[in-house]
C-alpha cells in the first residue's frame, strides 16, 4: 500500500497543474458575449450651401430699405409720374412681380410689345399689394399679369403662411378687377431649394400655392398661367439647362415663359363684358 502512495500523490499534483492550466487559459480569452463591438466609419458631415456671392451686401441693404419704404414706392415713383396715358387703340401690360420678373428682358421676348416691367427683387406679395396702386393701376394698363410667392415662401420679409399669400394675391387681383384691369395670374416658377435661404423645402409648398391659384382663377374668371409644369424637373425643381441658380430663369427659361405669357394675355384681352360677374362677386 506505501509503495502506491507516492504515485497517487503525482498523479494529483498532475491533475491540479492541469486544472489550473485551463483556468488561466479560460482568464486569457475574453468570451464572444463581451467583446468590443466594431466602429463604424465617421459619416461625413454635410457643409451647409454658402450663400451667393454678395449677398450679405444685398442683406443689408434690403432690411434697410424695408425700414424706410417697406414696399419701395421709390424704386419706379418718378418713372410712373412720367410715362404717358396709353395711346388709343394701345393693348399695355403691366408684368407684377419680384426678381424673376426684374430679370425678365420683355423688349427681348416681346418685341415691340407695350409691356412693362415693375419686378422688384426680393419683394413679397404684401410688398406688391402696397405698390399695386402706383405701379399697376396709375398706368392704365389693360391686362396685368402678377407672379409672386417664391419670397414669400422663403421668408424674405418675416414668416408667412401659404393663406397669407393667397389673400395677397386676391387682394392684388381684386384691386385690378375694380378698376377694369383684366388679370392674368401665374403660377409660382418651380424651386427645390433657396441659395439664400436653404433646406426650406419650398417644392411641396409652390405645389400647394399654384394649386389654390389655379382653383381660384377659374373660379373667379381670370386667366391662369402655368409656367411650373412647362419647366419643373424631376426633382420638381428648376433644372441647370434653365436657371443658373435652381430658382431664376435663365434665357432658356424666359423662352420657355414668354409664349404661355403671350397666350394668357391674348386670352384675357379677348375676354368680354370685363369685368366678368365671377370676377366681381
Amino acid at each position: 500500500m506505501r509503495r502506491f502512495l507516492p504515485r497517487i500523490a503525482l498523479l494529483a499534483c498532475a491533475f491540479a497543474w492541469l486544472a489550473m492550466a485551463a483556468a488561466l487559459s479560460a482568464q486569457s480569452t475574453p468570451p464572444a458575449a463581451v467583446q468590443s463591438p466594431a466602429v463604424a466609419p465617421p459619416q461625413p458631415v454635410q457643409q451647409p450651401k454658402a450663400p451667393p456671392a454678395g449677398f450679405a451686401e444685398w442683406k443689408k441693404a434690403h432690411d434697410q430699405q424695408l425700414l424706410t419704404d417697406f414696399p419701395w414706392l421709390a424704386r419706379f415713383e418718378r418713372i410712373d409720374a412720367e410715362m404717358p396715358p396709353p395711346a388709343p387703340g394701345e393693348d399695355r401690360v403691366v408684368f407684377m412681380g419680384d426678381s424673376i420678373t426684374e430679370g425678365w428682358h420683355l423688349e427681348t421676348s416681346f418685341p415691340a410689345k407695350p409691356y412693362i416691367n415693375r419686378g422688384i427683387s426680393g419683394q413679397t406679395s404684401p410688398q406688391m399689394v402696397l405698390r399695386f396702386r402706383q405701379d399697376v393701376i396709375d398706368l392704365k394698363p389693360k391686362v396685368v399679369v402678377i407672379l409672386a410667392g417664391t419670397n414669400d415662401i422663403a421668408g424674405n420679409t418675416g414668416p408667412m403662411t401659404l393663406g397669407e399669400s393667397e389673400n395677397n394675391l386676391a387682394s392684388m387681383a381684386d384691386l385690378a378687377t375694380f378698376n377694369h384691369i383684366r388679370v392674368v395670374l401665374c403660377s409660382v416658377t418651380p424651386a427645390f431649394d433657396f441659395s439664400w435661404a436653404p433646406g426650406q423645402q419650398p417644392a411641396p409648398k409652390i405645389d400647394e400655392l399654384n394649386e389654390w391659384i389655379k382653383n381660384y382663377a377659374a373660379a373667379r374668371g381670370y386667366v391662369y398661367v402655368d409656367y411650373h409644369d412647362a419647366l419643373k424637373d424631376a426633382r420638381d425643381g428648376l433644372p441647370p439647362n434653365l436657371s443658373r441658380d435652381g430658382v431664376h430663369p435663365n434665357p432658356a427659361g424666359y423662352a420657355i415663359m414668354a409664349p404661355l405669357a403671350e397666350a394668357g394675355i391674348e386670352k384675357a384681352l379677348a375676354q368680354t363684358g370685363w369685368p366678368s360677374s365671377a370676377a366681381t362677386n
